[in-house]
């Protein structure tokens, strides 16, 4: 099974009325600046009016800079006497490591690749693609295949600007990147993310064993004239939901993706964390193909 997310938390962060029980804590890595640990708690906090962030040791205060942001206990206090501080309650989009396999996803992976030719997060270039050989690439989508109703649901193909007249959208290549399997599975598993407010900059939310954090994703798939480029929307929600996933309490489940031949798969997930959620994802992320919403299928 997997690990818990809070293992390893170097940073711890409080309401300054509670500061006993933490909020939520971050596993710090060297692209952390205290910028960005700010605009990381402004995804989480919910706050009656403007508060400060005090590093408990040494009562600094944190400020909107490049600074590099230091371990330990931060204390969050509203400035007006009144004022109130929680955490958001906003649902966590569980997802599942995406593959593009059958009718509409053949032609998003085909998009994808003919755009990146490369892994965008390592820089690692295909040289075998003139022979169309995509092993060890995967085409990743931003946001979760098999979360397509709540894509739909909830506008989301608003900012696909080249899908079809009955396309979601879900399956645009706007909506993917191209991956080393690792880094496609980390990336799905909300280990990494990338932040469009901050140059592209990649954050790792745990131990970074490729040597990927502080990376800026590659050009290649973010350039501004083409329509085919990932949006920085997408982008924004995967990085807002990195945040929940790690950040926010004791964080979200992680989970075993491993499983060597003749295992009991379905037993290994009916007995792992959140067990129901991640069922529905799988069989969702199953049938997504051929009951997509806004479509008619052939049995």
């Amino acid at each position: 099974m997997a690990g818990g997310r809070a293992i390893g938390r170097d940073v711890h962060f409080y309401n300054f009325a509670d500061p006993d029980k933490a909020l939520g804590g971050l596993i710090l890595n060297p692209s952390v600046t205290e910028k960005t640990f700010l605009y990381m708690l402004g995804n989480l906090i919910i706050a009656s009016g403007p508060y400060r962030v005090t590093l408990r040791s040494t009562g600094h205060d944190l400020t909107p800079t490049d600074e590099p942001l230091q371990p330990g206990h931060y204390d969050i206090r509203p400035y007006s006497r009144k004022g109130t501080i929680s955490i958001t309650d906003e649902p966590w989009i569980m997802r599942i490591i995406s593959q593009s396999s059958t009718g509409r996803e053949n032609t998003f992976r085909t998009e994808v690749r003919k755009r990146d030719g490369k892994c965008v997060i390592t820089g690692t270039i295909n040289r075998r693609a003139n022979r169309d050989n995509w092993t060890g690439f995967h085409a990743a989508h931003i946001f979760p295949l098999s979360s397509e109703d709540y894509w739909v649901q909830n506008g989301f193909s608003r900012w696909i600007t080249n899908k079809g007249e009955r396309d979601t959208g879900i399956n645009s290549c706007q909506n993917g990147l191209l991956m080393k399997p690792t880094i496609h599975e980390l990336f799905d598993g909300f280990y990494f993310s990338i932040n469009p407010d901050d140059g592209y900059k990649i954050i790792c939310f745990d131990e970074d064993n490729e040597g990927i954090d502080g990376r800026i994703l590659d050009r290649v798939c973010r350039d501004p004239n083409s329509d085919r480029s990932a949006r920085d929307e997408l982008l924004r929600w995967h990085f807002r939901h990195a945040v929940l996933a790690n950040m926010r309490g004791a964080g979200e489940p992680s989970f075993e993706t491993d499983f060597p031949p003749g295992s009991d798969i379905m037993g290994e997930i009916l007995s792992g964390p959140a067990a129901a959620k991640r069922m529905e994802a799988e069989l969702s992320s199953r049938l997504c193909d051929y009951f997509s919403p806004g479509t008619v299928q052939s049995l």
